[in-house]
């Protein structure tokens, strides 16, 4: 069992406690907050403002807020690239990487790299673009339909067999992302045939030494002019775009799979989703799973659980 420790703000641990509601448990240790299981993770914050994740299959919680008000115990001295952004970076062209479907049962993961120029700024404030976190997915999609053919973009979609297969090779959350963003972006300068732009903002998953870490072996790893920042879709335009593409995207392909399915899909990996796993299971049997769901999940073994009764 592998334990990380993170460190939040008071703020940061009420969205904790809030997101995960359905997993909370009735007994609090001394000193505690709450204590959540989810996706095979433990998770229980202590009034202090630290949050432990245990288990072999954290990785993915521990993702949703390393770098976001909250700092792993082995990246504290890890200096951040945020703060070395120039003072007028929001003003420079910059291509912008964001991902989206990561802490979701059903569903791909989807990423999307992102050009935008300061000519480009008001038109796209104009069309609605800001961080997606202050939309809902009706507004998202109405905003991503505008924007799709003003932006150059680059979208990558991991479906769920790839996925799976991947995981089953030992590629964890964060080296799946680390690869796509890598891709995407590879792409995105491909894309723009020699255009300038002034750098690469990739919103942070992860301390940017682990970022290069996982992408060791990858044949074209883009170096060059990469910054990393966290809540970076409020630092630059293009990040917001992204984020609003990858998100739409995402809905696309969750809305194909439902189709597939004969059923609504809910988001999410809470237990919500545990029942219409079940479901699932029961109409179209457990090797099904593979190509809607991230098998790895807990979800798995709890819909497996609530198929049976």
């Amino acid at each position: 069992m592998t334990n990380t420790v993170l460190t939040v703000s008071g703020e940061t641990l009420l969205k904790m406690q809030d997101h995960y509601k359905d997993g909370i448990q009735s007994k609090v240790p001394q000193g505690g907050v709450f204590l959540a299981k989810t996706n095979g993770c433990t998770i229980t914050a202590y009034k202090s403002g630290k949050v432990m994740f245990q288990g072999s299959n954290c990785e993915t919680e521990i993702s949703k807020w390393e770098g976001k008000s909250a700092v792993p115990k082995a990246a504290k001295k890890m200096p951040s690239n945020q703060h070395n952004l120039p003072s007028n970076f929001s003003s420079l062209a910059v291509i912008g990487s964001d991902e989206v479907g990561t802490g979701d049962y059903f569903g791909p993961m989807t990423v999307v790299a992102s050009f935008v120029e300061p000519s480009q700024f008001e038109l796209l404030k104009e069309l609605g673009v800001k961080d997606s976190k202050e939309l809902n997915d009706e507004e998202i999609c109405k905003i991503a339909k505008k924007i799709i053919s003003v932006v150059t973009y680059s979208l990558l979609v991991l479906h769920n067999e790839k996925y799976n297969d991947m995981q089953e090779k030992g590629y964890n959350m964060n080296k799946l992302k680390a690869i796509l963003h890598n891709q995407a972006i590879r792409n995105m300068i491909s894309k723009l045939e020699g255009k300038h732009f002034d750098a690469i903002l990739i919103d942070q998953f992860t301390p940017p030494n682990l970022y290069f870490g996982y992408l060791k072996g990858t044949k074209e790893v883009i170096r060059d002019k990469v910054q990393f920042a966290t809540k970076a879709e409020g630092i630059h335009l293009s990040v917001a775009v992204s984020s609003i593409l990858a998100r739409y995207s995402f809905l696309q392909q969750m809305d194909l799979l439902s189709e597939k399915a004969g059923m609504s899909l809910p988001k999410g990996a809470g237990a919500k989703v545990d029942q219409a796993a079940a479901k699932f299971i029961r109409a179209k049997g457990i090797e099904a799973l593979r190509s809607f769901t991230k098998l790895h999940f807990a979800n798995t073994e709890k819909a497996l659980k609530i198929a049976k009764q």
